[in-house]
């Protein structure tokens, strides 16, 4: 059996070198595309700026998967947009679209049949359109209200046959489009958290306090009168490694830990007397409940702890929270 020659040897072995190949083709056809981004481009993005509808993305083919992408890609960066199959358009599905949307058309040809056969109705309908293509000389090149050039001057296909070089750069043309519709519309974190609420960081930057801390009874607490014996029952039912001491009207007046715990044991304390307000630790850190989840784990971090009371603007007890909730809220 032959042994497959490691990464940077002399010889690499046909797979290697045609991935190499691949790569630096279609690198190539990005890095080309450069210099097609001229006032075209401009044009095409105020146009989509002042778009009082939708964006509506259309293809056939592997130019229909690059359309699909770039039309999620949109939605979910500000820019409502959503994919329509050229065949399906003609017959009803052609009904999306209004005189207020714009039409983006990709076809490497730009002579795809089936959006040549939309192109009339659309253009009666009244909405604006944008195609990419790798001939500028095409029909959907000359019929376009903003043509943008998408092509390759090579596909990475040894035939130079199979949509490659060309799919990557409409994909890269598409991201572009989306990148600097974000930078003009000032498209936010927060904004984009909205619109992935299932992902990691809609989570971070959604998820409140309020949404992962117990409350109640499940959030341990005594009295500043109690003794280190009420203390330790405590902690034992709230099993969240502290307790809350508070006043008669639920102010928090500090917090014992199982690190306080520790070291009280260490110096030979009495568990039995000891009054809870001579042991715990004042001026706990606190937040509040409509902060951000994210923010509370920036509190643990910053005071290498692993509990947090949560309290309102008066100071008095509504809940508390350890790192594990926030890993069960997936915060973490």
């Amino acid at each position: 059996m032959k042994s497959v020659p490691e990464h940077g040897s002399k010889a690499a072995s046909p797979a290697i070198a045609a991935a190499r190949e691949v790569l630096a083709i279609e690198a190539r056809a990005i890095h080309e595309l450069a210099a097609h981004i001229d006032a075209s481009f401009e044009q095409a993005i105020q146009i989509l700026l002042q778009c009082r509808g939708r964006v509506v993305v259309s293809g056939i083919g592997k130019s229909g998967h690059i359309a699909r992408k770039i039309a999620a890609t949109l939605a979910s960066t500000g820019t409502p947009a959503f994919f329509v199959h050229p065949a399906e358009a003609s017959h009803g599905d052609l009904g999306m679209v209004t005189r207020d949307d714009v039409f983006v058309a990709l076809s490497n040809s730009g002579e795809s049949a089936e959006l040549l056969t939309i192109v009339p109705v659309l253009k009666r309908q009244g909405a604006k359109l944008i195609t990419m293509t790798g001939n500028p000389a095409s029909t959907l090149g000359r019929e376009a209200d903003i043509h943008l050039y998408a092509g390759a001057a090579q596909e990475a296909c040894p035939l130079n046959l199979a949509p490659t070089a060309s799919t990557t750069a409409a994909l890269a043309l598409g991201d572009a489009i989306a990148v600097a519709l974000m930078r003009a519309r000032g498209f936010t974190q927060d904004e984009f958290a909205r619109s992935h609420p299932g992902g990691s960081l809609g989570r971070k930057l959604l998820t409140m306090v309020r949404d992962v801390m117990r409350s109640g009874a499940e959030a341990p607490r005594i009295t500043q009168d109690s003794t280190l014996a009420d203390a330790l029952l405590e902690m034992s039912r709230g099993r969240m490694g502290m307790t809350a001491v508070v006043d008669r009207d639920q102010v928090v007046r500090g917090i014992f830990t199982d690190g306080d715990l520790r070291r009280v044991i260490a110096k030979g304390t009495d568990l039995r007397v000891t009054p809870i307000r001579e042991i715990m630790s004042a001026n706990p850190r606190t937040i509040g409940p409509e902060r951000l989840a994210a923010e509370a784990v920036e509190i643990m971090e910053r005071g290498k702890v692993t509990q947090l009371l949560v309290v309102d603007d008066g100071g008095r007890l509504l809940g508390a929270l350890n790192i594990h909730d926030l890993f069960r809220g997936k915060v973490v």
